[in-house]
């Protein structure tokens, strides 16, 4: 009797968490998303997919690698941060914190001045075959973006503590900073242009560098000055050269790099075989925001919340309580992913012309990233799924496992990315008639993160997590058939409007489109009794 006392006191205190900080987190991550989705509107409309773009993309790939895998919210050092300093006191936590910031940013700073003399070097290696224009271009705003690398440790870490202290709202907002930032800097720079053509402030080739630098020192300042609000910045120091809190924070924040920066990490393997494809880096860069946007959205607002419990459950050896709220984390998962891969492929068109054809981006640089953000959203459910996986892993501090399965899975990236466009090989060819291009290369990524997904459920069990893989198999190909009637029905009512040209017409037709998607869907999931979602009237 009292242990179903304490289990329903438990799931009533889970309630109330995920109730209270859902909706700031949502509410933060969708304002973050929109300035984001406003900022490469701008950038579509000034650069569409020439060769400054393409060499930014190539530029931002290390520092950009370090400012979302080590700086980034829900990345490794966020939640190390989160599963260490959750239990401790502000005094105790923020010693913690001021220590490891010292360390980190000692060692980011030497890995920056390494990067800073080797660009050139760095660039040939990610990009050998980017025309003699781009990789200069490349190079120099690789050179301006440096500052970015030492500035990225702190930021994760104070992503951490925010959240340790539950200010979700914060963090979840933060990353718009850059995005606002360079919304201004195109304006400014679209402004004094018009009045004076012969003004070379921050010339073309330089000012996106320039704004991602000034973003992330304004993001800098705000959240040092927050974490300094709360109580967490503390220059005390008890003289050790690591503690224990610090050395579980070291630990968890390696492996976790590798293993939750594969989509990152593969990016290196992405853009070293699109550098064969003009305009391939752009294309992908604006066919992954749209992918992105929403996936940030559901990421922070089903997992983000999840980590500090699933460090609870597992510190009070609660295995059954994890268990529970990790299927109803992967049943949430896939219910949302597989809808927004059936509404992106349904609505492609609408989507890419509404949000980027207008300016330098042309019909031609629409049908590239039209087909790539279909291919891009055939894979929408593995990656949160794996997102998922790997920081279950680690909030339970077991990281060895998604270390070794994410390195086997850059193996695999390599090996796809190259099979898929036609196996190359200098001096002889290609040796696969089956070449797809830009679309290969992202097929290959979702073929590992497939892969990789099942080999980190199937580890569960060794970590005494027993999921119930056939009957969770079963709601997938459920959800699947749903979101497969629904685009087939949608995309027939779509056949017959194909003749509105004007925006607004397309934009009201997305807007109903997308209603329209989402009943369907909903009325069916019910149907087959894979949507366990419940409008409760109390809280209308």
């Amino acid at each position: 009797m009292k242990l179903k006392l304490l289990e329903k006191i438990r799931q009533i205190q889970m309630h109330s968490f995920l109730k209270n900080n859902v909706f700031s987190i949502s509410f933060g991550t969708s304002l973050s998303k929109l300035a984001g989705c406003i900022r490469q509107i701008f950038i579509a409309a000034a650069f569409g997919v020439g060769i400054t773009y393409d060499a930014f993309n190539y530029a931002y790939i290390i520092p950009g690698f370090l400012l979302i895998i080590i700086g980034g919210i829900n990345g490794p050092l966020h939640n190390a941060v989160v599963a260490v300093l959750t239990p401790l006191n502000k005094k105790h936590g923020g010693i913690v914190l001021t220590q490891v910031s010292i360390k980190l940013s000692i060692l980011l700073f030497g890995l920056a001045i390494l990067i800073f003399f080797n660009s050139s070097l760095l660039i040939e290696l990610l990009a050998p075959n980017l025309s003699y224009e781009a990789k200069s271009i490349a190079t120099y705003q690789l050179k301006i973006l440096i500052p970015c690398i030492p500035l990225s440790g702190f930021i994760g870490l104070s992503f951490g503590a925010l959240n340790s202290q539950r200010k979700f709202f914060l963090s979840s907002i933060s990353p718009a900073i850059t995005s606002l930032t360079t919304i201004f800097f195109i304006l400014f720079n679209w402004i004094v242009n018009l009045e004076n053509t012969s003004s070379n402030f921050l010339t073309y080739t330089g000012l996106l560098a320039y704004a991602t630098l000034t973003g992330t020192l304004i993001q800098f300042v705000v959240q040092t000055w927050e974490i300094n609000k709360i109580g967490l910045l503390r220059l005390e120091s008890n003289f050790q050269l690591f503690n224990n809190e610090e050395k579980r924070i070291f630990k968890l924040i390696f492996p976790a790099s590798i293993s939750s920066g594969l989509s990152q990490i593969n990016v290196f393997i992405d853009m070293f075989f699109a550098s064969s494809f003009q305009g391939a880096a752009s294309g992908l860069a604006y066919g992954n925001f749209l992918i992105q946007a929403p996936l940030g959205i559901l990421s922070n607002s089903l997992i983000l919340p999840l980590l500090p419990k699933f460090s609870e459950f597992r510190s009070e050896q609660d295995n059954s309580g994890l268990q529970k709220q990790l299927m109803s984390g992967i049943e949430y998962c896939f219910l949302t992913t597989i809808f927004l891969t059936g509404f992106f492929i349904t609505f492609n068109n609408q989507i890419v012309e509404l949000v980027f054809q207008r300016g330098s981006f042309d019909d031609l640089a629409a049908l590239k990233v039209k087909n790539i953000l279909i291919a891009y959203a055939v894979g929408i459910p593995f990656y949160l799924y794996r997102d998922l996986l790997v920081r279950t892993y680690y909030s339970i501090e077991k990281t060895n496992f998604p270390f070794k399965s994410s390195f086997a899975g850059i193996i695999l990236n390599i090996f796809f990315d190259w099979f898929l466009i036609g196996a190359p090989i200098n001096n002889f060819g290609n040796l696969s008639p089956y070449n797809f291009g830009v679309i290969g290369i992202i097929l290959s990524s979702v073929i590992v993160n497939f892969i990789v997904c099942i080999l980190l459920s199937i580890n569960l069990k060794n970590e005494k997590i027993h999921l119930p893989n056939f009957y969770l198999l079963r709601k997938i190909i459920l959800m699947s058939l749903a979101a497969f009637i629904d685009s087939t029905l949608c995309f027939t009512i779509l056949k017959t409007t194909n003749n509105l040209n004007s925006n607004l017409g397309e934009f009201l037709l997305l807007i109903f489109g997308s209603l329209t998607f989402f009943v369907i869907y909903f009325l069916l999931t019910k149907c087959f009794k894979v949507n366990r979602f419940k409008v409760n009237k109390k809280n209308i």
